[in-house]
C-alpha cells in the first residue's frame, strides 16, 4: 500500500507572483502555481517585472520610452485589467503565456493580443486603450522597481506573506496534481532557512536538449533577441 501524505501548505495564504509574459520559465511556474493554487486555495496576486529593462544595454531606451515595446507591452494591458481585476490580469497573462509558449504565437503584437483578449470574453480594444494611457507605464515600473530593490534579478520571483522572497522554481513542464503539492511543500521549506541563497542542479547537455525541446514554440515565435545579465 502506498501513502500519500500531502500537506496543504498555502491555504488561506497569498503570494505575490512576478511575472514577464516573454520568460518561458516563469510561464512554466506559473502553470504550477495555478495547480497549486485550485488545489489549496492559495491567492495568487500577480505583479510585474520587466526583462527588457533589466537586461537592457546601456544608452537603449528604457521599454517606458516606446509606444510598444514586446514584454512590456503585454505588461501594460495586464497592468490596465488589473486596475478593476486581478483574476482579469491572470487570465490575459494564462493565455497570452500559452499562445507564446505552447502554441508558438505572437502575442507581443498588439493584434494578437487583442484578438486573445477577445478570446476570455474581454474587450480586445483595452489593448490600445492601455498604449494609449501613459500611466500603465507606472504600474509596471512600480512592481519592477520594488522587487528589483529587494534584490530581484529576473522571473520566476515569488514574495510571500511573510516578505520572504525567492527565485523560481525554475522547471520544465509544470508539475502538476500530487507532484504539484510536493514541490509546493519544498518551497515553503525552503523559507524556513532565509540565509540559504542558492540550490542548483547542474544541466547536462541531456538537459539542455531538453530545455529546447520543451521552449520551442517560444523560440520560434520570439521577435527579440534574448540577453541575461548575472544574477546578483
Amino acid at each position: 500500500m502506498v501513502v500519500v501524505v500531502v500537506t496543504l501548505a498555502g491555504m488561506n495564504e497569498t503570494v505575490q507572483f512576478h511575472f514577464d509574459v516573454m520568460c518561458p520559465w516563469a510561464y512554466q511556474t506559473s502553470v504550477w502555481l495555478r495547480d497549486v493554487s485550485r488545489q489549496t486555495g492559495l491567492d495568487i496576486r500577480w505583479r510585474f517585472f520587466s526583462l527588457e529593462e533589466q537586461n537592457r544595454d546601456e544608452g537603449k531606451k528604457h521599454p517606458w520610452e516606446r509606444a510598444w515595446s514586446y514584454g512590456w507591452g503585454m505588461l501594460r494591458v495586464a497592468a490596465l485589467l488589473r486596475r478593476t481585476s486581478n483574476d482579469d490580469c491572470g487570465r490575459f497573462y494564462e493565455v497570452a503565456g500559452h499562445a507564446l509558449h505552447v502554441e508558438g504565437r505572437k502575442p507581443h503584437r498588439p493584434e494578437v493580443a487583442a484578438e486573445l483578449l477577445e478570446s476570455i470574453g474581454l474587450d480586445p480594444a483595452l489593448v490600445q486603450q492601455a498604449i494609449d494611457d501613459p500611466t500603465t507605464h507606472d504600474d509596471v515600473k512600480a512592481d519592477h522597481d520594488a522587487v528589483f530593490a529587494r534584490g530581484g534579478f529576473g522571473v520566476p520571483l515569488l514574495v510571500f506573506d511573510d516578505d520572504s522572497c525567492l527565485f523560481g522554481p525554475a522547471l520544465t513542464p509544470a508539475v502538476l496534481g500530487d507532484e504539484a503539492l510536493a514541490l509546493w511543500d519544498v518551497v515553503n521549506g525552503m523559507r524556513r532557512f532565509p540565509h540559504v541563497y542558492e540550490l542548483k542542479r547542474p544541466k547536462t547537455d541531456d538537459d539542455m536538449r531538453h530545455i529546447a525541446q520543451q521552449f520551442a514554440p517560444y523560440l520560434s515565435a520570439r521577435d527579440w533577441e534574448s540577453r541575461e545579465r548575472p544574477a546578483r
